[in-house]
Order: C-alpha cells, then sequence, then structure tokens
C-alpha cells in the first residue's frame, strides 16, 4: 500500500434530471487492493465506476486516479486504465489471439505478440488462442474479456460483474485469474452482485445506496459491526402470515427479514442469542401450525451486513436503473 490513494473522489455529485444518482461521495482506493463496489439496482455503483473511468463528468467534485484528474486528464486516465464490461462486442472472425494482438496495436504495444501470448497464458487460454470468441465457454469468454482490459498493464483494473452467468466452478476459477491480476501489479475495482464473491476477494469493499456510500471497511469489520451473531434461517412451504415485527421480538433477536413467494416463505432472523431464538421461533410455528424446513444457524455474512444496512437483500438482477438507465 502508499499513503496517497490510487484513486479519490471527493463530494463528488451527479444528477440526471431528478434523479440524484451520486450524492457527495467521498472514497479511497489504495494500490494494490481489490476494491468492491457493491449496491442494489440504482444505488449509483455504475455512474459511480462511468465518472471514475472518465465515461461521464461529474455534475461537481473531484476525481483523481494515480494523480490524474479524470475529467480534466481524460486522455491520460484511459491510457492507464483496464476495463472488462459485463458483455463485450467483439470482431467476430478474429481469434483470442488476433483480438489481443489487435489490442495491443490499439496502445501502442511494441511487441503486440509477444503481449498477446504472455496474456493468453496469464488467463490459461494458451490453448484456445485460435478459437474465435464464439467457440469459448462463458467462463474462457470471461477470461479473454479480462486478458483485454490487460493488454496497456492498467495501473487500476475495473472488473465489472466478471463472473455473472458462470457456473460454480467457472466462478471460482475466474476468483483465481483476478486474484493473479492483482498480483501482477494492479489494483482492481469489482463489482460483483455475489456476497461471497466480496467477501473471499476484496480487501475492502463499499457499499452504496440512493446514491450515498453508506459504509466502507474491510468484509471482516463490516460483519464485526453487526449487533448480531448468527442469523437463523428456515423455509415454509406456505406463505406466512408473520410480520417482521414478530420475529424481531423473539428472544435474542436483532433483526428479521421474510421472502414470500407463490411456492412458501423464507424468512431470515439474525440473533445474539441463537438457542434463545430457535427455541421461541419454533414455539411460535408450533402455536400457528406451521411447519418449518431447512431449519438452520450460520455465522453472520456479508449479506446480512446489506441487509442490516439497506433494508432488503442483494437481490441477483441487472445493474440498471429503470427510468434513467444508470445505476
Amino acid at each position: 500500500m502508499i499513503d496517497q490513494p490510487v484513486i479519490q473522489l471527493r463530494d463528488v455529485r451527479k444528477r440526471y434530471g431528478d434523479f440524484m444518482a451520486v450524492n457527495g461521495i467521498d472514497l479511497d482506493v489504495h494500490s494494490g487492493e481489490i476494491f468492491g463496489i457493491l449496491g442494489p439496482n440504482g444505488a449509483g455503483k455504475t455512474t459511480t465506476l462511468e465518472m471514475i473511468e472518465g465515461l461521464r463528468a461529474p455534475d461537481s467534485g473531484t476525481i483523481t486516479l494515480a494523480g490524474f484528474d479524470a475529467v480534466r486528464q481524460n486522455d491520460e486516465v484511459r491510457k492507464i486504465i483496464g476495463v472488462q464490461l459485463q458483455s463485450t462486442s467483439l470482431f467476430p472472425y478474429l481469434s483470442a489471439q488476433e483480438l489481443l494482438e489487435l489490442f495491443g496495436h490499439f496502445y501502442g504495444i511494441s511487441n503486440p505478440v509477444a503481449r498477446a501470448t504472455d496474456l493468453l497464458a496469464k488467463v490459461n487460454l494458451t490453448d484456445k488462442g485460435q478459437s474465435r470468441m464464439e467457440q469459448l465457454s462463458g467462463g474462457q469468454q470471461q477470461r479473454l474479456s479480462i486478458a483485454l482490459a490487460l493488454v496497456n498493464s492498467p495501473v487500476v483494473s475495473f472488473l465489472d460483474e466478471p463472473t455473472t452467468g458462470l457456473d460454480p466452478h467457472a466462478r471460482r476459477n475466474l476468483w483465481q485469474t483476478i486474484l493473479d491480476v492483482r498480483a501482477s501489479g494492479s489494483t482492481v475495482v469489482l463489482t460483483t452482485h455475489y456476497m461471497d464473491e466480496a467477501e473471499q476477494l476484496c480487501d475492502r469493499i463499499a457499499i452504496m445506496d440512493g446514491g450515498n456510500v453508506i459504509a466502507c471497511d474491510t468484509p471482516a469489520a463490516l460483519i464485526r459491526s453487526l449487533p448480531q451473531d448468527a442469523v437463523v434461517k428456515a423455509t415454509s412451504s406456505q406463505p406466512l402470515e408473520w410480520t417482521t415485527g414478530q420475529l424481531a421480538a423473539l428472544p435474542g433477536a436483532t433483526s428479521a427479514d421474510i421472502t414470500t413467494a407463490d411456492v412458501g416463505s423464507h424468512l431470515a432472523i439474525g440473533t445474539a442469542d441463537v438457542q434463545a431464538t430457535i427455541v421461541a421461533l419454533l414455539n411460535l410455528a408450533d402455536a400457528h401450525a406451521v411447519r418449518l424446513d431447512n431449519l438452520a444457524s450460520t455465522s453472520a455474512s456479508l449479506e446480512d451486513v446489506f441487509l442490516a444496512l439497506t433494508g432488503r437483500t442483494y437481490a441477483n438482477t441487472d445493474d440498471a436503473d429503470v427510468a434513467e438507465g444508470v445505476a
């Protein structure tokens, strides 16, 4: 780490008509870390990233990246960052090797062939160098997208939902690729809808909601900030008529959430006394002739932090605001 943050935002604001997308945030990202940004739809995280990357100009405030002003020195910033998007449109008839070489020419790399070969090895795609994009699996396409973002040896790499749509095995393989990106010397800014991914990969996490940064710390520190030691979870095949207030009033409970669907209900109760809460919950179910399934208690997690701070679970949904197309 260095004393001066590699990315620094001060009182940054962005408005779209009556919608305040980013509401005066301050943020520091340190050199050499994997920094996560989490938030529900419309929280402001995509707009924040686009302003840092120089794709949008803030209405007010300052953004610096590696000492450059992200607005006034936009061209300099773009030369030293790499960006991997959720979906990428590439030349369909070029192989992975040829795409990397082409991007090398875009950046003026002295030996784009050697750089392409090195990057294919870095993301474990050496044997797929002659394959076109459509011939690659989902995980291989994501690794190629990351390789394309690394062509210019960026100071900061922005990875936007890199594992969305991948199976668990492919996701975990890509986690190692992300760790390797950091190990190569690039600071990583990561957005993800997967809490386990953020908890495993990120050195620090900023949680955004309503255009504000409502928490920023290490995953462990965020979890320690909760007033609960564990979460009691259960499901029911029938819709429950209980309120969150009833569940939160159970002995030991510190928070409660009920999700009801056509197929039944799912409940989660934060607790500082697991045994007392489970006993009271079972008594409540017995009194209302409710059968509870999948009853279990787990240690508090980042998902519980998000629920406590925002009042809702972190749904795996598209990061797009329905009104303005921003988030």
